[in-house]
């Protein structure tokens, strides 16, 4: 089974990646993951990557498409695989298309933006000791300060309002035509992201179990 999951930052879908990767015994391939892996390894591809992240620039498509490849054709894939990342634009998905890898169903989990914002903008860090916490759903004792440690808790850059915004802007343009794309093809499924992760991975169970 050949999955690729979709969904906003902050929407929930590499943690729904993972959790179905535990379940059916394949991998979830995460595109900044393998980019690592193949430049540590000096692939070919790996090389080439590299000389682009040197400079602090993107990854050029062909480059991403060469390094993904290199990756599908490992042995742990041959049950299935799930891309979580990839493709990221409708070019990318039509290289995919053209390297012939077969895809059986598109998870796409739904959040509003306002929700995003709320849950990414909640969180709190502590530099200290890596403590995570959320003013909402995870609280430290008095809100401000870490239980581990006692360090003063803070918002990492990403998690900012502005940020969030932005980056779920970015989102919208350039990968959520992927949803036309896959829905054009019959196999984009659609899963409504729930406050509880316990919902939000039933409904992504029934996504992929129900044709």
């Amino acid at each position: 089974m050949n999955l690729i999951f979709l969904g906003a930052p902050g929407a929930g879908k590499g943690t729904q990646a993972e959790i179905v990767s535990e379940r059916y015994g394949i991998p979830a391939i995460s595109t900044g993951a393998i980019i690592r892996e193949a430049i540590k390894n000096q692939t070919p591809m790996g090389i080439a990557a590299r000389e682009y992240t040197d400079k602090g620039a993107l990854v050029p498509d062909d480059v991403v498409i060469g390094i993904i490849k290199e990756r599908l054709q490992k042995d742990d894939c041959e049950n299935g695989f799930i891309l979580d990342g990839f493709p990221r634009t409708v070019p990318q998905a039509e290289a995919l298309d053209r390297m012939g890898v077969r895809i059986d169903k598109v998870i796409s989990i739904e959040v509003a933006d306002e929700d995003i914002v709320r849950r990414m903008s909640g969180r709190r860090v502590c530099d200290q000791c890596g403590a995570s916490y959320h003013i909402e759903y995870k609280r430290s004792a008095d809100g401000e300060t870490c239980d581990k440690c006692g360090a003063v808790l803070s918002i990492r850059r990403d998690d900012m309002p502005e940020v969030v915004l932005s980056r779920l802007e970015t989102y919208h343009e350039t990968t959520e035509p992927l949803k036309d794309y896959y829905s054009g093809r019959g196999i984009l499924k659609l899963v409504i992201g729930q406050e509880k992760l316990d919902d939000t991975t039933r409904l992504t169970a029934e996504a992929i179990e129900n044709s």
